[in-house]
């Protein structure tokens, strides 16, 4: 299937930007090493998914709780009667992007398992969940890591894509500034994509994580 396309350019390149900052030619453990650290520098991510009613997508902040899968499956906590709880067993399809206040960025696409297992939920609870969830007074329904509201969406990574950078800002920016004169494209990032391959291939390496 053919993909949007508004240039002719020939035999050059018509996304320079990537060409000059893709960065694959590394060891698989570097790359997944990398992104599991940039994540867990950044601790919250915007977890989007698709509305059943609308089809329309939507975002939400969401703190990372745990990870598994040996760092690159996701886990969060949810209200399992909750909108985004609706949206994921309509499409579980999902996608949780990071940033940081640089400019660096990591997007990590998947499918997500609502679990309610409380083997599960006890493991990765968190007393703060007790402010979010609220105690109802029942007796049951009290925030606790027996609150059946209380359940973990697992994000299983398929695709990841992401952009770290080893320079200070002011390198950065010298770079940016010598493109804008010369209309050659700055290097300021390691771009980096991680496919479904080997993704599968990191976790059966750490299936026992």
């Amino acid at each position: 299937m053919s993909g949007f396309s508004n240039a002719d350019t020939g035999s050059k390149t018509a996304d320079p930007y990537k060409s000059k900052n893709l960065d694959n030619n590394v060891s698989l453990r570097e790359k997944v090493e990398d992104l599991v650290q940039f994540i867990d520098s950044c601790k919250f991510g915007m977890m989007t998914t698709r509305i059943a009613s609308s089809g329309l997508l939507v975002s939400r902040c969401m703190a990372l709780a745990a990870k598994e899968g040996g760092g690159v499956d996701l886990l969060f906590h949810t209200n399992t009667e909750s909108g985004k709880t609706d949206d994921l067993s309509s499409d579980p399809k999902i996608n949780i992007a990071f940033l940081n206040y640089t400019g660096e960025w990591a997007s990590v696409s998947g499918e997500a398992q609502i679990v309610t297992d409380r083997e599960a939920v006890r493991k990765y609870y968190s007393r703060e969940l007790k402010a979010w969830i609220g105690d109802l007074g029942d007796g049951k329904h009290d925030g606790g890591p027996e609150d059946p509201r209380i359940g973990i969406i697992k994000v299983n990574a398929k695709t990841a894509t992401y952009a770290v950078t080893e320079r200070t800002a002011v390198g950065r920016g010298v770079e940016i500034a010598k493109g804008a004169i010369t209309g050659n494209a700055p290097s300021v990032n390691k771009l980096r994509e991680l496919s479904t391959e080997e993704l599968q291939q990191w976790k059966q390496m750490h299936t026992s994580n």
